[in-house]
């Protein structure tokens, strides 16, 4: 239950983060500038929706990364570390007795 509030925590994050990323200008502009005079820039300012938007990218960024570091460690522990193999080893039919490839069979040599 944990872990699934965690990675949906983390996805709703990560949509936040490419909104905010995407709504920087950058040199041509970006997306912020195809909204016209109706956009955030108009309302705050130029310079404090850069400041807003570079800030919401690095606290987004930093709670992105934190809540990948939690999901891992909220994962089930029943997975490939309690019998020592991994997932490729569980699935690798077991054989009965090794198979030695069949050569063939030479003819006797005539003098």
């Amino acid at each position: 239950m944990l872990h699934t509030l965690i990675v949906t925590l983390t996805c709703i994050v990560a949509i936040l983060l490419i909104i905010v990323v995407l709504l920087q200008s950058s040199k041509g502009g970006g997306l912020a500038g195809a909204f016209g005079s109706a956009g955030a820039a108009q309302v705050l300012g130029v310079r404090r929706t850069a400041d807003f938007l570079s800030k919401a990218t690095t606290y987004l960024a930093t709670l992105f990364m934190l809540l990948c570091i939690i999901a891992e460690f909220t994962t089930g522990s029943n997975t490939a570390t309690e019998s020592g193999k991994s997932v490729i080893q569980k699935n690798v039919p077991v054989q009965s007795a090794p198979v030695s490839p069949v050569l063939p069979q030479s003819a006797p040599e005539r003098k």
